[in-house]
């Protein structure tokens, strides 16, 4: 099946009132979806995104640069274009002084997400674009005035997603549960379909009082096409909750952890120790986010995760703050897909000493059982 979202837009006009169709839905009732996240990690690690800061100014100073990690993304089996603006929302341009640039970084964001979603490469047979929306970090309970803030970053940024063609709106890592109710109701004023993904802290709820299970069921009950979780919390902390939320809503389920291996101990990312012999800690005293190279998953673990997740049922897939593109390609390999990248796939059967290839030197391969 071929679908290119640039030719099946859903929130086109009805006719004769007719229900709109839903590219998400449609699309997932016929394959598995996986979305790169995260682009904040590796932005930084390329040195085009100030740590701490986190605003993704990159697709205003470097466009070329999100382009082609979009690209890297897509070719190792993104079959999601997720418009970098996380953290490109009003609040957090004030906060680094450059709320004049609110409005062009999202635009831009969303033009070349979208243009590359309407490119993708060969082999990559589904492409969609969406728009995003995120934690705003000022959020509070209880508290009308800061809430009508917050829904206002959201309307304005879901209306530039809207008008930017994005095929859906992804709502992610929120930590309060009324946030993410909020906005699941803005993307749901513009009729285009939307993910919510929440992001419990260390205390395994939602800030606001609401259990993980409690805030997805009311996520469905608002109507999320789809809900579940992502950033914050590896696979061995997030797998959990995604079986207990899988078992319970009967709506569609994503799965998108941090690639790092957090515990029981220390259920997110954010304070993860560094028991490794590491003799040069981070200036600030953390691990947290810039010193967490030694508390990385392998990829095996994150094609594990992935398929452990599948085969309960879950079809959107994916990999957040730390992800690079061998870690998509390992989720789509784990689920059964062959994308692009699959062409460069390992084969140590020709490795020069541990390869099973009989050309290669007796000699050598003895040596590869002492080196």
């Amino acid at each position: 099946m071929k679908l290119r979202s640039s030719l099946n837009r859903f929130h086109l006009s009805p006719v004769n009132g007719e229900k709109m169709s839903n590219i998400l839905l449609d699309t997932l009732k016929n394959q598995p979806l996986i979305c790169a996240e995260g682009y904040l990690f590796e932005m930084e690690r390329r040195g085009y995104l100030t740590s701490g800061e986190f605003v993704p100014e990159v697709a205003l100073e470097h466009p070329e640069v999100l382009e082609n990690l979009h690209k890297e993304f897509q070719h190792a089996g993104s079959n999601i274009v997720q418009a970098f603006t996380y953290n490109g929302h009003r609040e957090k341009m004030r906060v680094i002084d450059k709320e004049h640039l609110l409005e062009p970084l999202n635009r831009a964001a969303l033009r070349i997400a979208r243009k590359c979603a309407d490119n993708p490469p060969k082999g990559l047979d589904v492409s969609l674009m969406a728009g995003n929306i995120s934690n705003s970090n000022i959020w509070e309970h209880n508290n009308p005035k800061i809430q009508a803030q917050v829904k206002s970053m959201f309307a304005e940024m879901v209306q530039w997603a809207k008008e930017e063609k994005a095929d859906f709106i992804i709502g992610e890592t929120f930590y309060y549960a009324e946030e993410a109710f909020a906005a699941l109701r803005e993307i749901k004023k513009s009729g285009l379909p939307s993910v919510i993904t929440i992001s419990p802290m260390g205390e395994n709820k939602m800030k606001d009082g609401y259990t993980i299970l409690e805030t997805c069921k009311k996520l469905e009950e608002l109507g999320a096409d789809v809900v579940g979780l992502n950033c914050f919390r590896g696979p061995a902390t997030m797998l959990p909750y995604i079986r207990e939320i899988r078992k319970e809503l009967k709506c569609h389920v994503a799965a998108l952890p941090v690639p790092y291996r957090t515990t029981e101990q220390h259920p997110t990312f954010f304070n993860l120790p560094d028991n490794n012999g590491c003799h040069c800690p981070s200036p600030h005293g953390r691990t947290f986010p810039t010193a967490m190279d030694p508390l990385q998953c392998n990829r095996y673990e994150i094609g594990n995760f992935a398929k452990e997740v599948f085969d309960l049922g879950v079809k959107y897939i994916g990999v957040c703050c730390g992800a690079s593109p061998m870690h998509i390609r390992e989720v789509a390999e784990a689920i059964g897909l062959r994308v692009p990248a699959s062409r460069f796939r390992e084969n140590m059967s020709k490795h020069f000493m541990y390869g099973s290839d009989k050309k290669i030197p007796k000699h050598m391969k003895e040596y590869g059982n002492v080196a």
